[in-house]
């Protein structure tokens, strides 16, 4: 799979300029690359129909590498705000006691919006250090579940993030596509979440 592009929200403090975020960032871009389809082969190829693929699976494989770096999966935040947000997708515990967040869309977009709020949360709490939300393409989002959030639609919405009074960390969203498409390989398959194929 490859990264179309990376936008950061916010990228303010030291530890947005330091080896350690940098170490983070890699991470996540080495386990984005290394999401492939089918499994065993060399590049990530979506079968060309449209809502044809599942997005969990992908996820899976994203979370397996990060895994290997020690991180953390479903780790629920400890905040002071009333709300209590559902867990992050993964987390890296960094040198300070803090986090890095790592959230990986397989919901609508309305799940894009949670995702991104819960680490502004965090950061505004003091919780994470920095926070990653990953989103197909326009592109590839027509492949993927129906209504899949994306990063077309989320987008327009990033002066909001952009505008927060938060004086240090990162929030960043990290748009992806597919390498190749091809009717010679087979759809990934759906699973269910909830009543929803996902």
């Amino acid at each position: 799979m490859k990264i179309k592009q990376i936008d950061f929200l916010i990228q303010k403090g030291n530890f947005s300029h330091s080896d350690e975020f940098e170490n983070i960032l890699n991470e996540v871009k080495t386990a984005v690359k290394a999401v492939v389809w089918p499994l065993g082969s060399n590049r990530f190829t979506l079968y060309p129909k449209k809502n044809a693929s599942g997005v969990v699976p992908i996820k899976k494989e994203f979370m397996s590498v990060l895994v290997q770096q020690d991180w953390m999966l479903e780790h629920r935040m400890s905040i002071a705000s009333r709300i209590r947000p559902g867990p992050i997708d993964a987390v890296k515990k960094l040198s300070n006691g803090q986090f890095f967040a790592v959230e990986w869309e397989t919901g609508n977009i309305s799940s894009s919006h949670r995702a991104i709020n819960k680490m502004a949360v965090g950061l505004l709490d003091g919780v994470l250090a920095g926070g990653i939300l990953i989103l197909p393409s326009r592109e590839m989002y027509q492949y993927l579940t129906d209504r899949i959030g994306n990063y077309a639609e989320i987008e327009p919405y990033f002066p909001v993030w952009r505008n927060l009074s938060i004086n240090k960390g990162v929030l960043a969203v990290i748009e992806v596509e597919h390498d190749a498409i091809s009717l010679d390989i087979p759809p990934i398959k759906k699973g269910t979440d909830g009543r929803a194929l996902r």
